[in-house]
């Protein structure tokens, strides 16, 4: 927010006007990105006929945009199914064997995670991989048993916490949340320093992420 302040006095502009969004829009790097995605119009997202400007879609957290190139990358895969069957694991038209899929797709996560080639594996979905980490990693005492994760975490996050818990036959406290102060939306660093330092004794696993799905804090 400091920065966007900054940004806004340097160019003369209001913080919360149009003007300072359009123009924080022009100087956005990945602006050009915008086109290689599908954008609803008002009337296919609300029903409401005769409203055929693009919306403005902010639930990406939930399911992003359709990319414009998805539909025919999906009808490729069915094709190659359809024309080779099994043969798409180990030969494939438009050089994506089905079995090397994680090979590329690792190249590219490596430097998103800060580590190497060898030691990223891309696999599963989310929650499983929640789960494994947690039955690997959550090893609860009779004195180390809470599990402390963000108030309102994906909602899978939260179900794989508390089946983790409830697996261990442990009561409901050993899941520990982090919330924000009364009036506020997001979490200060000195509070959940605080509460680790308060509750550290009994913590057995901190399980923040990276990005808040529900207020988009970082």
């Amino acid at each position: 927010m400091d920065q966007l302040q900054m940004i806004a006095a340097d160019s003369g502009l209001d913080l919360d006007s149009q003007q300072f969004a359009q123009a924080m829009d022009a100087r956005d790097p990945l602006a050009h990105l915008r086109s290689e995605f599908v954008m609803p119009t008002v009337s296919q997202v609300t029903g409401e006929a005769g409203n055929d400007k693009a919306c403005v879609y902010m639930c990406g957290n939930s399911l992003g945009l359709q990319p414009k190139r998805a539909r025919r990358m999906v009808c490729e895969e069915l094709d190659e199914w359809a024309n080779g069957g099994v043969t798409g694991h180990f030969r494939h038209t438009h050089g994506r064997p089905w079995a090397a899929y994680r090979e590329p797709v690792v190249q590219k996560m490596a430097p998103i995670v800060g580590a190497k080639t060898s030691e990223v594996g891309v696999m599963n979905t989310l929650t499983t991989n929640v789960h494994l980490m947690l039955a690997a990693f959550y090893q609860p005492t009779a004195k180390r048993y809470k599990i402390l994760i963000e108030g309102k975490a994906f909602p899978s996050d939260h179900y794989a916490v508390e089946s983790q818990i409830r697996w261990h036959e442990l009561p409901a406290d050993a899941m520990l949340l982090a919330e924000p102060r009364a009036g506020e939306h997001t979490l200060r660093t000195e509070d959940i320093l605080d509460l680790i330092a308060r509750e550290g004794d009994s913590i057995a696993v901190v399980m923040l992420g990276g990005v808040h799905y529900y207020t988009g804090q970082a």
